[in-house]
C-alpha cells in the first residue's frame, strides 16, 4: 500500500525562531494557529517543543477523530508530530530565506485499508492541504502579533 502525503508552504514574515517558538508553544501560541477543524487541543505531558505529548479531535469530511501525538525535533528547525497507535508524522519544516521563514506543513501516513482507505485517498491530502493553508496563514497573523509585542518603540 503506497504512502499518502499532503503538504503546503508558505513564507512567514519572522525569524526562524520566533516561528520556532510559536510552533513549539502547545500551552499558547500553537493553539491559536489552529484552523476550526483542530478541536479540544489538550497538553497531556510537557508543553514545550520536543517530549510534549499532546491530544486533540480533528474533523475532516464530517467526521471527527480523537488523535494523541508525540513531538520531536529531529534537527534544527523540524518539529515532528508522531501520531500515536497509527503510521502518520506531521512535519514543520521553518527555513530561513532571509529576512523571512520558510515554514512547510506535511503529513505522510498509511492509509486505511478496504473502503475507508479508498476514501481516505481520493479525499484527505486535498482536505489536509486546505487545513494547512490556513493554518499557515493563522501561524502568519500570529507571528505578526508576536512581532508588534516584542517591538520597541524609540523614546
Amino acid at each position: 500500500m503506497s504512502t499518502l502525503h499532503a503538504a503546503a508552504e508558505a513564507t512567514v514574515d519572522a525569524s526562524v525562531s520566533t516561528v520556532m517558538a510559536v510552533l513549539r508553544d502547545y500551552h499558547g501560541k500553537h493553539r491559536e494557529i489552529l484552523p476550526p477543524a483542530f478541536t479540544h487541543l489538550v497538553v497531556e505531558e510537557g508543553g514545550f517543543g520536543a517530549g510534549t505529548v499532546i491530544a486533540f479531535d480533528v474533523t475532516l469530511g464530517g467526521r471527527t477523530q480523537r488523535s494523541r501525538a508525540r513531538i520531536e525535533e529531529p534537527a534544527p528547525g523540524v518539529i515532528e508530530e508522531h501520531l500515536i497507535g497509527r503510521e502518520m508524522v506531521t512535519t514543520f519544516t521553518v527555513l530561513d530565506s532571509g529576512e523571512y521563514a520558510t515554514t512547510r506543513i506535511e503529513t505522510r501516513w498509511e492509509p486505511a485499508r478496504g473502503i475507508a482507505g479508498l476514501m481516505e485517498r481520493l479525499v484527505a491530502p486535498r482536505m489536509l492541504r486546505r487545513l494547512y493553508l490556513d493554518e499557515l496563514a493563522n501561524l502568519s497573523n500570529v507571528v505578526r502579533a508576536v512581532n508588534l509585542e516584542t517591538a520597541t518603540v524609540p523614546g
